[in-house]
Order: structure tokens, then sequence, then C-alpha cells
């Protein structure tokens, strides 16, 4: 259950399928403008929709920068795979994302969490490994190339989201991570039972899933996005780091 934070006088959590649904037929009310560091266009927005308005984070595909190893026009939709892989995983590690018409154009759209700026991944203590282990394996599973310290963020409830999946799901071995924290150690049978169903669900054209994936993703990043899942699956635990790069720069 999420909390919209928009809305002063209503602060009612809500579902994951609500907000969804808000993001897909909400009127954007209000542009607050362009959010400082992010290395592509990213606008803060107030989407409103019945009785909840709320916040989130607007990713236009013509505002991408281009880069040498991802197809451009690509990060957008890698957005929204990650959010549908979290939630067919039922881990709730993305938020609600889709993609839609905005201001300018075709882009993501991420209902915004509200959290502290300064507290990030660096500044965890122990009582979020349980959060950071599924973490640690979706960036696998996904091959995220991406994931600072600031892309781990905590709401009021100190459930852990992470954000900015727009350079994820490349077909090669892209992951840079600063949560190295498992490496080498076993995976927990109840998450090892989340990627086997995930598995059989990619496996199974036919599912809501697997259609979807393959409307955002190529097949080469889809059956690269397989063997990783196979691969983590017969060796049941957490990766360790390789050769090349392994951590992103900044790490925060």
């Amino acid at each position: 259950m999420m909390t919209p934070q928009d809305d002063e006088n209503n602060k009612t959590p809500i579902s994951a399928d609500r907000l969804l649904e808000v993001l897909e037929k909400g009127e954007i009310t209000e542009e607050f403008g362009v959010m400082r560091w992010s290395s592509n266009y990213t606008f803060l927005l107030s989407v409103e929709y019945e009785d909840v308005k709320t916040m989130a984070v607007y990713k236009p595909r013509k505002g991408e920068r281009p880069l040498w190893d991802f197809p451009d026009g690509t990060l957008c939709y890698r957005e929204v795979a990650a959010f549908l892989t979290s939630y067919e995983l039922g881990w709730e590690l993305v938020p609600p994302t889709i993609l839609r018409d905005g201001p300018h154009g075709l882009g993501s759209l991420q209902f915004f969490i509200d959290h502290d700026p300064n507290l990030n991944y660096f500044a965890f203590d122990e009582s979020l490994q349980p959060q950071l282990r599924r973490l640690s394996l979706f960036d696998y599973i996904i091959n995220n190339a991406d994931r600072k310290g600031g892309h781990c963020l905590l709401d009021e409830n100190n459930h852990l989201w992470g954000i900015d999946h727009g350079i994820s799901f490349n077909a090669e071995h892209k992951l840079r991570t600063v949560v190295w924290d498992f490496a080498g150690e076993t995976i927990a049978d109840d998450l090892i039972a989340c990627l086997e169903k995930l598995c059989a669900i990619l496996d199974d054209t036919n599912t809501t899933y697997s259609r979807r994936i393959a409307e955002l993703l190529s097949t080469n990043e889809i059956n690269a996005f397989k063997s990783r899942l196979r691969r983590i699956l017969q060796q049941k635990r957490y990766p360790k780091p390789g050769a090349g790069p392994n951590y992103p720069w900044p790490p925060v």
C-alpha cells in the first residue's frame, strides 16, 4: 500500500492497482519543472483522477540522452519493464510505473515516493537487509547497470523502493551496483520460489506478463533475461563482482 503525496487532506494508503489506474487515466494538473541531477530530462508532475491526486515522475522518451550501448528511445520502456517484473514477483520494489503520453510526448510515468533525500543506501542499518536481499537479486535478473545508493529510497513506512531503471535489461552483462553485501551467500528458499515462478511465467508466451515484456524489450534482451534467471536458479547464490566495472559512478 502506498500513500499519495499531493493531497495534504487525504493521506489514506491505496493499492498499486489503484495507483496504476490514476496514472493511466488521470489528468496532469500541474508541472513542477525539471528534477535536478537527472542524466535525462525528468519532470515532477501532479496527476488527478476521481478522488485521488498524487505526484509522479515523468521521463519523456525524446528527453533521453543517447547511449552507445542502449538503443535510442528505449529507456522509458525499460522503466516500465522493471516495474512489471517487480510487480509479477510480488516484491513491491519499483513504484507503479506506466507508459503514456505526457506534456512532452510519450514517456514513463512513475508514482513519486516521498522520502528523505539525505537517507540512502549508505545510511541504511541492518534492519533493511531482508529488503536489500530482494533488491540485490532484482538488480541481477534485470541486469541493472546503475544501482546507485541514491536510487534506494525509504518511504514513511520504512519500505525500500528502487528507482531509475532506464539502463537495465541489456542483452550483454552490465550489472553495476553498490549492493554487493550478500555476494556468494545462499539465496533463501522463498526468494528462489519467486524466481522459479517468474521464470515459468516468462517462458509461457500466453501470459500477460510475457506479452507485455515482449512489447518493451527485444528478443535478444528477453533471451538474456531468461538466461540470467536460469543461471541464478541453478547456482542459488547471490552473484559476485566479476571482471570489468561492477560499481556505478558516482556511487550516490
